[in-house]
């Protein structure tokens, strides 16, 4: 498994880049890995104000279907289209097709995520 060591996870299993105020939010290659092939997924609503921890949108695969959450507050600033038609980018390059993004209201909310040392051994004691 691959965990970038600029990013921030999520024990939800959800990855974190930072640019700026924005941080992109995807899935990881952990959580890609483990629903299979995915076969939908549903954009959250570009506006949206949300807060750490709440639901944002849901993704399908072929074994089943799951929940994203957001790892951090704000709004959401944009979504990523291509996965509109092409699902399976995030089972391709899970770190590269982030599903949104969310402009930060509160960049310390940042510091409760996991570093990449830190998720794999989230994902050690796991498994």
């Amino acid at each position: 498994m691959n965990f970038p060591k600029e990013l921030k996870y999520s024990e939800d299993h959800e990855w974190v880049r930072l640019e700026g105020n924005k941080a992109y939010i995807g899935i990881t290659d952990y959580a890609q890995d483990s629903l299979g092939d995915v076969v939908y997924i549903e954009l959250p609503k570009v506006g949206r104000e949300v807060k750490k921890g709440e639901e944002v949108t849901n993704i399908e695969s072929v074994k089943a279907a799951s929940a994203i959450y957001t790892p951090v507050s704000g709004t959401i600033a944009e979504v990523n289209e291509d996965l509109d038609g092409s699902p399976e980018l995030i089972n391709q390059k899970p770190y590269e097709a982030y599903i949104f993004s969310v402009d930060i209201k509160n960049l310390k909310e940042l510091d409760t995520l996991l570093d990449a040392a830190g998720y794999q051994e989230f994902i050690n004691k796991k498994n």
